[in-house]
């Protein structure tokens, strides 16, 4: 069952997406209670300590390689965690759990125009009207079914963050298929400390600036989850669908995280199921199914030995 799941790409998506929604759900609960920075310093220093383990054979094998690949693990572990994450986590502390995770609805075009730029990989019409049909979805969703309550969406300076750090992310998952040939646990696990490192000055000056971690069990509880499940796992998981189907195909599946993140709203803020949380549903699947029809018809299951 472990060894299907691993070469099921869609599966693998889902289930990261599913853990990113939690993350921004809890990301913004514990907002006033976890400072940003400290938030994404421990949530990778964290996934490291728990990977590391899992990962010390393969990394200690596949770390000549990084190195000679030095630059290029820098750019990744910047773009794809330091700079993301933190970003992310600032932008939560002025804006509510339900515009992050509808701005992360424009990931997969953000991914797709990065991809156009860096290897001129040219979407399908069949991709491009499944971005959109997803994006209706979204504005439904978004809308609560009325074009009007749409119309008052606004953007503050909370979504302008996490929409650079959409654009931040948009580059590492477009330039992941540029990342060492070395497995992909060995990748994540590096990349985690690197990252982490990078964002060790800042986690200080934030300290020495007279934040503090506030609100008890909760909230290291909080932070543990953010470790495990949208750090070591949901990475591994898209990085490793980002292997099987490529980035334009993978990042459709982020059109999930407002699914989710509805569904997470009803369960843990008991919010109300609505008709239109079912159409916007039905949309994003749509998008998601037709813009991933001819990726699913070509898929090729990898038999490098590096990346099984």
């Amino acid at each position: 069952m472990i060894r299907s799941f691993w070469y099921s790409a869609w599966s693998l998506l889902v289930a990261a997406n599913l853990f990113w929604a939690g993350n921004i759900v809890l990301g913004r609960g514990l907002a006033g209670q976890v400072p940003p920075v400290a938030l994404a310093y421990w949530r990778w220093t964290g996934a490291f300590i728990v990977a590391v383990g899992f990962a010390w054979p393969r990394l200690k094998a596949d770390l000549p390689l990084m190195m000679r690949h030095w630059r290029r693990m820098l750019v990744l572990s910047a773009t794809g965690i330091a700079c993301y994450n933190t970003m992310s986590y600032i932008g939560l502390t002025g804006t509510t759990a339900l515009n992050v995770l509808l701005l992360q609805s424009a990931a997969p075009l953000i991914i797709i125009v990065w991809a156009y730029l860096l290897f001129r990989d040219t979407p399908t019409p069949r991709q491009m009207l499944g971005v959109l049909v997803s994006l209706v979805g979204v504005a439904t969703i978004a809308g609560h079914g009325s074009w009007q309550a749409l119309a008052h969406f606004r953007l503050n300076s909370g979504d302008l963050w996490v929409l650079a750090a959409l654009v931040i992310s948009g580059f590492y998952f477009a330039s992941l298929r540029r990342r060492p040939a070395v497995h992909p646990l060995s990748f994540l696990v590096a990349a985690m400390g690197l990252g982490s490192l990078m964002m060790l000055p800042f986690m200080l000056w934030e300290f020495t600036a007279g934040a503090r971690i506030v609100g008890g069990l909760p909230s290291y509880l909080g932070i543990a989850y953010t470790a495990v499940f949208p750090s070591f796992l949901a990475y591994l998981f898209f990085n490793r669908g980002v292997e099987l189907i490529g980035a334009g195909a993978a990042g459709q599946s982020m059109h999930l995280m407002p699914l989710f993140g509805s569904i997470l709203a009803v369960i843990f803020l008991h919010e109300t199921f609505q008709p239109y949380h079912v159409a916007g549903i039905a949309l994003i699947a749509a998008g998601i199914l037709l813009a991933s029809l001819r990726s699913l018809r070509q898929k090729r299951v990898i038999a490098n030995p590096n990346t099984t």
